[in-house]
């Protein structure tokens, strides 16, 4: 029987997951700005018309939108898509304009576009730094503690007890590290790099593919080689060495997270993973029904995803404008606003097509494409 957590559980969940993260990738932006002396004008969850709101003692607008998929600040002098000044902006009293965001230098500029995906990066690793402080750190040396019968580790000629130093050029730290490369890549040869007995050797593995189905009736497809891990010992962690592997660990998923994106690219992973809002949301309540710590992880998962797609060097997100600031920083000038505009149109119709596939992909993994298949049928 599939468990389901129902509407109310998962809308409540996705706001849950959704509303804070947004608020302090916004939150980086904000506090950024205001380091530097940058009046910020309006300072919103969602988008749309306002639904509740307040102006606060400097002028800033306090609200929320009708539209919980987002949000923003706007600073005072970024008038223009391409955050570029107009002849609005040139027309404002010397002391009003020395508070807009584009009378600052640029080194500036780029330090408060990416405060909101670093915030969003320090957020994961404080999470994921109190799992590792309250629960520890589970440990297993790379080496091979036994072998399936017939599986493609057998194959190629692994045997328990090898070390395996490497997969595919990548060096092994962890018994961790060997699950999670092959779970990412079902169905793909790789060179292996082993030791076994003081002798090193090197083999061929064709990884095995899996399918495999949540308690919610979810299927996912995965890498696996037919291995056993060694016996693993869960470490205390102790309050300075937490962050460092909550940073070890949201290194591992952003690298994980570059491995899928290249897989989708080069065709060797379906577009059909690809996820949006409705996922999260369907998600989001599955996961709040397993309980807070599973809910909790979802957060941080969801906020290292967040961080990292601003960074993606994209007009119209974080990315996209950084990336003009570094031209700027070398050209010594900026780029040219009708450039800019062009790219801001481009990145906008990008991530509009973006959006109109995962929510195809979306409806299709909620069996919305098969009812109406049946319906016609």
């Amino acid at each position: 029987m599939i468990d389901t957590p129902g509407v109310p559980l998962t809308l409540l969940a996705f706001v849950g997951v959704i509303g804070p993260l947004v608020f302090i990738h916004e939150m980086g932006h904000y506090l950024a700005g205001r380091w530097f002396g940058v009046k910020a004008e309006a300072f919103s969850i969602g988008f749309g018309n306002e639904v509740a709101g307040w102006t606060d003692a400097r002028g800033t607008r306090w609200k929320l939108g009708w539209l919980p998929l987002g949000g923003y600040v706007r600073f005072a002098g970024d008038m223009t898509p391409a955050s570029q000044p107009t002849a609005e902006w040139l027309a404002l009293p010397a002391e009003e304009r020395a508070r807009t965001f584009q009378a600052k230098p640029v080194w500036q500029r780029a330090i408060i576009v990416a405060a909101g995906p670093f915030v969003n990066f320090l957020a994961a690793i404080l999470i994921l730094a109190g799992f590792a402080h309250f629960y520890g750190a589970r440990t297993a040396p790379p080496v091979v503690g036994d072998v399936v019968q017939r599986s493609p580790a057998a194959v190629a000629g692994l045997k328990a007890g090898d070390r395996l130093i490497a997969l595919e050029g990548r060096a092994m730290e962890s018994f961790a590290d060997i699950a999670q490369f092959a779970m990412l890549r079902p169905a793909e040869t790789v060179s292996v790099t082993y030791e076994r007995g003081g002798t090193r050797g090197s083999t061929t593995l064709a990884i095995g593919v899996v399918t495999e189905k949540d308690r919610f009736g979810n299927a996912y497809r995965i890498g696996r080689i037919g291995i056993a891990s060694p016996p693993a010992e869960y470490q205390p962690v102790s309050l300075l060495e937490a962050p460092l592997v909550g940073a070890r660990q949201v290194g591992d998923i952003v690298r994980g997270t570059l491995d899928t994106l290249g897989q989708i690219i080069t065709g060797r992973r379906s577009v059909d993973e690809l996820g949006g809002p409705i996922r999260i949301a369907k998600v989001s309540g599955e996961q709040m029904s397993l309980g807070w710590p599973a809910f909790i992880g979802l957060i941080a998962l969801v906020s290292i995803n967040l961080g990292f797609i601003n960074l993606l060097p994209v007009p119209m997100l974080d990315g996209g404008h950084l990336l003009f600031y570094a031209i700027e920083a070398v050209r010594r000038r900026p780029v040219s606003i009708a450039v800019q505009e062009w790219a801001f149109r481009g990145g906008m119709a990008a991530i509009l097509a973006l959006m109109i596939l995962v929510t195809f992909n979306d409806l299709g993994a909620f069996g919305l494409w098969r009812g109406i298949a049946g319906l016609i049928g």
